[in-house]
């Protein structure tokens, strides 16, 4: 055989047996990475003389934790690190009894988890230079060529893992189903014992079998067993005839055939094998997804830490508290509450800091609170170059700002910068315009940041039922909702302080960037608040 056997595992050293030679000798954990061949073309590790580990399970978590190095070196280096926590804690002979499927679990758990990625880059937003007005497109393009991952991993339990993005591939412990088991209530047998057009008689055995309560022994060749739906077959039955396709004649079960042999009966491992890939890393686990996970035996998964996303509102216009005192030049702080759902909707941590007014050092303190407790800020106002545009000139004296213009309609200044290595992300301060960045810009970059790749929304086309001459240069989104009839309105008025659009809207349509002509019947694009995780 290639690669090398463990031997013991003590302190920061792995004892490993080469092939080459036999004797053996001692591998520090700093030297491991060096040893590309020890770990090549081997399935798994010898703990005892007869126990093989299957290392390979370390895979994605090799590649994840040591991304510059060649896959067998990031493997080798992966598997000591488990193998010395599990000696370190007195584990490997325990591991050696276990099945395959059990050890490749314990040895991903052995693992410590990893540390919080590094920051991003400080140039990580510049757009090239000459560049004025960036179409969408390009935008995103951008946006999602700069960023990555930035949070943690960490474990959870499975029953609290709704929301939760997966930092690690995940494999099924066992089969799903585990045992061959009927699909129906009914009467077992071998399905030879019934091949023709029938009718057949089957004696009965004694007893049953049930969902949780097998059948002890085997069922005769040429007998029927009284059967449940979820019963595992017991030896003997590998066919179920239907119970309503059933008549009883004292002490035997009579019906017609022909009935295939393997009838309404589930095979094991049908749905998912064991060790089979249930997930990718980067998978949002949703409930349909919790249920698979315990399915196939898992109570645990290494999951992402929480993306902690703040909401930061700024202007002198603006009133913080709902319901206070406003003068005639004053408004009620919108965005702020409106942002804070979306981000707990979305499954990231809504960290609230407020509002501030137009103060630059007043702006400055607060972000520097957030660089300490938030991992992305959204900030709302200040994000063009007027005058009381202090959000934008802070960052830009400061930070590391790349303020974008976007060819797009509402919307159209977006700050993205950097502040103590904080991702910042700044949106006009008009809550319609405030929206529409958000989900077009915010959104895939919250997801990406937070391990779960790039979200594109989801959208389709229906017939217009309005009627509108666009111009090119801009891409437009328009406040939207579907008729009865599965045709696209638009909220009356394109006015970008008209707020009561959002909520009368269920979407947007999207126009493209072109010029374009809209009459009722034309084909547009809808995007549901749904298709943007609204719910």
């Amino acid at each position: 055989m290639t690669g090398g056997r463990v031997v013991a595992v003590t302190g920061t050293t792995a004892a490993l047996a080469d092939a080459d030679t036999p004797e053996g000798r001692e591998i520090g954990l700093d030297e491991v990475a060096g040893q590309d061949a020890w770990i090549a073309a081997l399935p798994g590790v010898q703990v005892t003389g007869a126990t093989v580990l299957p290392l390979d399970a370390l895979a994605p978590d090799a590649r994840a934790a040591f991304p510059g190095l060649a896959p067998d070196a990031a493997l080798a280096l992966t598997a000591a690190i488990a193998l010395h926590a599990l000696a370190r804690d007195g584990r490997l002979a325990e591991v050696a009894r276990e099945r395959p499927a059990d050890q490749a679990l314990t040895l991903r758990r052995a693992l410590p988890h990893r540390a919080t990625p590094p920051r991003l880059k400080n140039d990580c937003f510049a757009m090239p230079q000459g560049i004025d007005w960036v179409p969408v497109d390009d935008a995103l393009d951008r946006l999602r060529g700069a960023l990555r991952p930035i949070t943690g991993t960490e474990p959870c339990p499975v029953m609290e893992a709704a929301g939760r993005v997966l930092a690690q591939n995940v494999v099924a412990r066992r089969g799903h189903p585990p045992a061959a088991n009927a699909a129906v209530d009914g009467y077992g047998f071998a399905g030879t014992a019934a091949p023709g057009a029938g009718p057949h008689r089957l004696p009965l055995a004694e007893g049953r079998a049930a969902a949780g309560q097998p059948f002890d022994g085997a069922v005769p060749k040429g007998m029927a067993l009284r059967i449940l739906t979820g019963a595992a077959l017991p030896p003997g039955v590998d066919t179920v005839v239907l119970e309503e396709d059933v008549a009883i004649d004292g002490a035997a079960i009579v019906f017609d055939g022909p009935l295939k042999a393997g009838a309404n009966t589930r095979a094991a491992g049908e749905d998912v094998k064991a060790e089979d890939l249930v997930f990718l890393a980067g998978h949002r686990l949703l409930p349909p997804g919790l249920a698979l996970l315990g399915a196939v035996g898992l109570a645990e998964v290494e999951v992402h830490r929480r993306l902690r996303v703040g909401v930061l509102s700024t202007g002198d216009e603006i009133v913080a508290k709902p319901g206070a005192a406003a003068a005639p030049h004053q408004i009620w702080d919108a965005n702020r509450p409106m942002l804070l759902a979306l981000i707990a909707g979305w499954g990231y941590e809504a960290v609230d800091f407020g509002h501030v007014g137009d103060d630059a050092d007043a702006i400055a303190a607060r972000f520097d609170a957030a660089a300490g407790a938030a991992d992305v800020l959204i900030t709302s106002g200040g994000a063009s170059a007027g005058d009381e545009d202090h959000v934008s000139a802070l960052l830009q004296a400061r930070g590391t700002l790349s303020s974008w213009r976007i060819a797009l309609k509402p919307g159209r200044p977006l700050a993205l910068a950097l502040w103590d290595g904080m991702p910042v992300i700044g949106v006009p301060g008009n809550p319609v315009a405030a929206l529409v960045c958000t989900l077009i810009f915010a959104r895939p970059a919250l997801s990406l940041l937070a391990g779960a790749g790039w979200a594109e929304p989801q959208g389709f086309m229906v017939p217009a039922a309005f009627s509108k001459r666009k111009k090119p240069g801009r891409r437009e989104y328009l406040r939207a909702r579907l008729t009865p009839d599965g045709t696209a309105e638009v909220f009356a008025s394109e006015g970008s302080g008209r707020i009561s659009g959002l909520s009368w809207a269920t979407g947007l349509v999207e126009l493209p960037d072109g010029a374009m002509e809209v009459a009722p019947g034309t084909p547009v694009r809808f995007l549901p608040y749904s298709g943007f995780g609204i719910t």
